[in-house]
């Protein structure tokens, strides 16, 4: 009786990238019965050693990603010794990316999955932007990174956004002086607030701007001079009465001042 069909699958990380591999090729030869054995988190020579023993009893394969010289190197050999095909899944990709680029790889296990980490921490963190933007609902003020805090049109919302960008939960409140502020505001720690304001005729200039692109006068309340300083002097008091770093985004770049309020919020951190 034939010994049933095996693939060891070694990864110094949790090993999809090889079963993958591994499935995809099984189904170019309708291989339904292939036994795939998963050995995650390889970081010793004595796992590698356990894999050969027994691979060599199946007469198995092994497709590893394994990124550790030493350990690649042991697991090499020892296949070769053994006479036990030992495909390195990577290997081809990683030699063309060094030869072709002139660079060389990190050889640090997991890359991958930081990479995914990453990106779906983005992901959420984006989603956390849009979903607390202008004070749509105030239950985020307690669990966001960072709270920015300022008058209509002082960059809040594209502040959020790139903030989200770099992984930062993002919640964002205008403060309007006939709409008290969440109560939440004021449970909030300093180091997570940051207040935003502009020059009164910096922002004049840009309401009237925002007024004129939806087709409404430029006379309309919201762009008065008076009103202008009504909310700003609301909304200084405010942010004093938190205690929150306070940053002037008047003629400020969205990427100069993001990166400004996370230096603020570091030294508030004492990080």
């Amino acid at each position: 009786m034939d010994k049933k069909k095996k693939v060891f699958i070694l990864s110094d990380s949790v090993g999809e990238t090889a079963d993958h591999v591994v499935n995809a090729v099984a189904s170019q030869f309708h291989l339904q019965d292939l036994d795939i054995q998963r050995n995650p988190y390889v970081n010793q020579f004595e796992d590698i050693e356990e894999v050969i023993m027994e691979a060599k009893s199946f007469q198995a394969i092994i497709a590893y990603t394994i990124v550790v010289d030493e350990l690649k190197d042991y697991l090499d050999r020892r296949a070769k010794e053994e006479n036990i095909d030992a495909i390195d899944v990577m290997n081809p990709l990683i030699t063309a990316f060094s030869k072709s680029f002139q660079i060389q790889p990190a050889h640090e296990p997991g890359m991958m999955r930081k990479l995914d980490e990453d990106y779906f921490r983005k992901v959420a963190a984006i989603e956390f932007a849009v979903k607390y933007d202008d004070a749509q609902d105030a239950g985020g003020i307690l669990k966001a990174d960072i709270v920015l805090i300022g008058v209509s049109r002082t960059s809040k919302t594209p502040l959020s956004m790139y903030l989200a960008h770099k992984r930062y939960k993002v919640a964002n409140i205008p403060l309007v002086p006939e709409v008290p502020p969440p109560e939440e505001l004021f449970q909030l720690p300093r180091s997570r607030c940051v207040g935003l304001i502009i020059t009164p005729d910096k922002l004049n200039e840009i309401r009237k701007e925002r007024l004129k692109a939806m087709g409404l006068q430029s006379g309309s309340t919201y762009a008065r001079h008076e009103r202008i300083l009504e909310e700003l002097d609301y909304a200084e008091k405010i942010m004093k009465r938190i205690g929150c770093p306070i940053i002037n985004v008047s003629n400020k770049a969205v990427e100069e001042t993001a990166n400004y309020i996370i230096e603020v919020l570091k030294m508030e951190r004492g990080s």
